[in-house]
């Protein structure tokens, strides 16, 4: 049977009823739900931050306890990143179709499963699996989470809070850092321990998401119209956002609409441009210490510690000036300056420590600054229909990056040296940079009916 907009309002309708108004709960405070969006959207960054970066803290201490290889240590640094690429498409499609609102909490509760289950790990593969499916978990947080931010947030603000979450994620990943030192060096506890504190910021965030709003912009795309303007009025403060709503069109996404004449020069940028700009990162940041040791910084932990800082650095200088200079002048030229910082490391065998540590500090700062876009343009450059698994393709195709790094830094640096390592992650740097030279949009300023706005 055909339906109808007729019916599309009764679907709507019937839907409404089983829920509570809007009206008996009462006015909503637009901004301040704005900012608890935001903090629970930054959470799931945060503790994915925390769990990539508590793992190099007592790598060390795994690999003797489990009398583990240099496969399976690379392997155990990249296993969390294997299960994003998995969980961020899968997410993305259940977004799409089933809604944003439900998937929120569900992806939460399956990370704070696995993050129980590293308390009794005891053989590498056990570790591998467990913390697998927390990467799957947020994979699938990626591409629920700044989707729904994007739809929720006013245009005047959207670039800088989805940049924040990137605030969020490094945050967790030097807290994770600061905490690990403390834990294994000052208390000397057991690694289990160290990786389960993942468990109880994951555990209060889940409990701060009960409750959220559906998009109203993936209602309207679904064609319940009524329950769309019905969300829209009560939570968007933009009376501009509440109109763009209503040119959401009512079709479905698939997968080939990301490689489609109109979205294909999107999906190719955001997908280049995040795998560049975390690839390198996170091949040096997850094993810091040991890298800057190599280099003659002493333990390297501090280094470390340093070089996380300043990256956090970076991302807050980004979120300050998104709304100010746009989006391009923030994910250029730094990609640029890291490609020759590092080719400086990788050239001159015979550097100071102080000089490699500057260019370490240089390269964190700017590639943070870049990486900070990484939460802004998927939300904003794919339409409703495909917005969740645009995001979850290109997080997908940025952990073969990042896995891909974090697995063979350990191998690179041993058989091929640390100079040849870095001139490596230099060249990728700079495929980085031209692909964002060709194809990064502008998009400040713009409601997203036009940034989501098909391109041939």
């Amino acid at each position: 049977m055909t339906i109808t907009n007729n019916d599309n309002e009764s679907v709507g309708k019937h839907e409404s009823d089983r829920l509570v108004t809007l009206t008996e709960r009462g006015p909503v405070d637009k901004r301040r739900f704005v900012v608890k969006l935001t903090g629970v959207i930054a959470g799931g960054m945060f503790i994915d931050g925390y769990i990539l970066g508590i793992v190099g803290t007592v790598i060390g201490a795994i690999t003797v306890d489990l009398n583990m290889s240099l496969f399976w240590e690379g392997l155990i640094g990249a296993s969390a990143l294997i299960g994003i690429f998995v969980g961020g498409p899968l997410g993305g499609w259940l977004a799409d179709r089933l809604g944003r609102k439900p998937l929120f909490a569900i992806d939460l509760a399956i990370f704070i499963a696995g993050s129980v289950l590293q308390f009794f790990v005891d053989s590498a593969w056990q570790l591998f699996a467990v913390r697998l499916l927390m990467g799957i978990a947020i994979g699938a947080d990626y591409s629920v989470g700044w989707p729904l931010l994007a739809e929720f947030s006013p245009r005047r603000l959207r670039g800088k809070l989805l940049a924040f979450c990137e605030v969020a994620w490094y945050v967790g990943f030097m807290f994770a850092f600061v905490i690990g030192y403390v834990m294994t060096t000052a208390f000397s506890l057991d690694w289990r321990i160290v990786l389960g504190t993942s468990t109880i910021p994951a555990v209060v965030l889940f409990l701060a998401r009960l409750g959220m709003p559906e998009s109203p912009r993936w209602l309207m795309n679904k064609g319940r119209t009524q329950e769309a303007r019905e969300i829209a009025h009560a939570y968007l403060e933009d009376p501009s956002d509440v109109v763009d709503i209503t040119n959401e069109q009512h079709r479905s996404g698939t997968f080939g609409m990301l490689f489609s004449p109109a979205y294909r020069r999107a999906t190719i940028f955001i997908s280049v441009f995040w795998f560049c700009a975390v690839a390198p990162y996170f091949a040096i940041a997850t094993f810091a210490a040991s890298v800057l040791s190599g280099y003659g910084l002493g333990d390297g932990l501090v280094g470390a510690i340093g070089v996380n800082g300043l990256a956090l650095v970076g991302v807050v200088v980004s979120v300050l000036l998104i709304e100010r200079i746009g989006r391009r002048k923030l994910t250029i030229p730094q990609q640029w300056v890291c490609a020759v910082v590092l080719l400086i490391i990788g050239l001159w065998s015979s550097a100071p420590a102080a000089v490699v540590l500057i260019c370490f500090l240089v390269f964190a700062f700017a590639n943070a600054m870049s990486t900070a876009l990484t939460g802004v343009y998927p939300g904003e450059i794919f339409p409703t229909e495909i917005r969740g698994l645009g995001t979850g393709f290109a997080t997908a195709f940025s952990r073969i990056g990042a896995a891909s790094g974090t697995f063979l830094l350990p191998w690179s640096m041993h058989n091929l040296g640390g100079g040849v390592t870095m001139v490596i992650a230099a060249g990728i740097c700079v495929v980085g940079a031209v692909v964002s030279q060709i194809l990064a949009p502008e998009t400040m300023g713009r409601n997203l009916s036009e940034t989501s706005a098909p391109r041939a």
